[in-house]
């Protein structure tokens, strides 16, 4: 599934990372085991799994590279993992695409297409459709953030990604060779969350436009190893986010305070004491960790 590079057909490397999440992981790489591109490979970084995701990924697909973490990294630092690698390995496309998606066989090709249609892209996104509603848009491309709040909202429906708040989702993103080298990867502050608008806010400011593949149609399970409203989540979430307003946000300490009486007060008018217990606990890792050196380049 792979050869040198050439003007027609770049190298593209699909980068997939794994935690404990084998079955997905294998339907996924199902999918794209009948890409219709002709220069794809593909790298599982496995993120310190201890179910034997490893041995069972190798045994359904040999033909995959496979980088096996000592530990679980959280998603952003085993992104990078695979993309350093992939960089290694001369791809012209990093393709970024979590475990839980399925990518129907033209889905490479088209973004190839959209990429040599526009050489001064930044990053490439594709439409994502719920896996269990396949009519139904989980998001066209990405969404926008209100950095004075950190409140964001997806697009479902044709969208611009020219203004400078808006984000392709991580969950589907492919790089250009030349933009990791210049605007970088993704941070590494980032445990979980906020790393692909990050990302895409740095690429906004260095220049490149965010372009769209409209005619993919990729499925997304979404969150299979992250149960919405967990108290867990919460703390990741607002870890992340404090540290995404404090990279990007205009005024920081106001956009940070607005988040946290937003959120704070969310939590008590559920009367999820759990979860309001958990976000003071991110904002106390937040505190902890903030003068601490994190990358965000190759």
């Amino acid at each position: 599934m792979e050869s040198p590079s050439d003007v027609t057909h770049p190298r593209v490397v699909c980068v997939i990372v794994n935690w404990n999440g084998w079955q997905d992981t294998i339907a996924c790489l199902d999918s794209l085991r009948v890409q219709d591109y002709p220069n794809l490979c593909v790298i599982v970084v496995d993120n310190g799994s201890t179910n034997g995701s490893s041995e069972r990924i190798r045994a359904e697909h040999p033909w995959v590279n496979l980088l096996q973490l000592p530990e679980n990294l959280g998603f952003p630092t085993g992104c990078n993992a695979g993309t350093r690698l992939a960089y290694e390995q001369g791809a012209d496309l990093i393709w970024l695409l979590n475990n839980d998606t399925i990518a129907p066989p033209g889905t490479a090709t088209a973004i190839v297409r959209a990429a040599q249609a526009h050489p001064e892209a930044g990053a490439i996104g594709t439409v994502l459709y719920y896996f269990h509603d396949p009519a139904a848009v989980q998001a066209w491309g990405g969404g926008q953030i209100r950095l004075s709040s950190a409140f964001v909202s997806h697009f479902t429906a044709p969208a611009s990604f020219t203004s400078g708040n808006t984000f392709f989702t991580g969950a589907s993103l492919t790089l250009p060779r030349r933009v990791c080298e210049s605007v970088g990867i993704f941070f590494e502050g980032f445990f979980m969350y906020c790393d692909d608008t990050d990302l895409c806010l740095r690429i906004h400011r260095a220049g490149y436009p965010l372009v769209m593949a409209e005619d993919t149609a990729i499925l997304h399970k979404e969150g299979a190893s992250s149960p919405k409203r967990s108290p867990l989540i919460d703390q990741f979430a607002t870890t992340s986010t404090l540290r995404l307003l404090q990279r990007n946000a205009p005024v920081p300490g106001f956009s940070m305070c607005v988040y946290l009486l937003l959120r704070l007060a969310n939590r008590l008018y559920r009367r999820e004491w759990k979860n309001f217990a958990s976000v003071c606990r991110g904002i106390g890792i937040f505190i902890s960790g903030r003068n601490r050196a994190y990358t965000d380049q190759l």
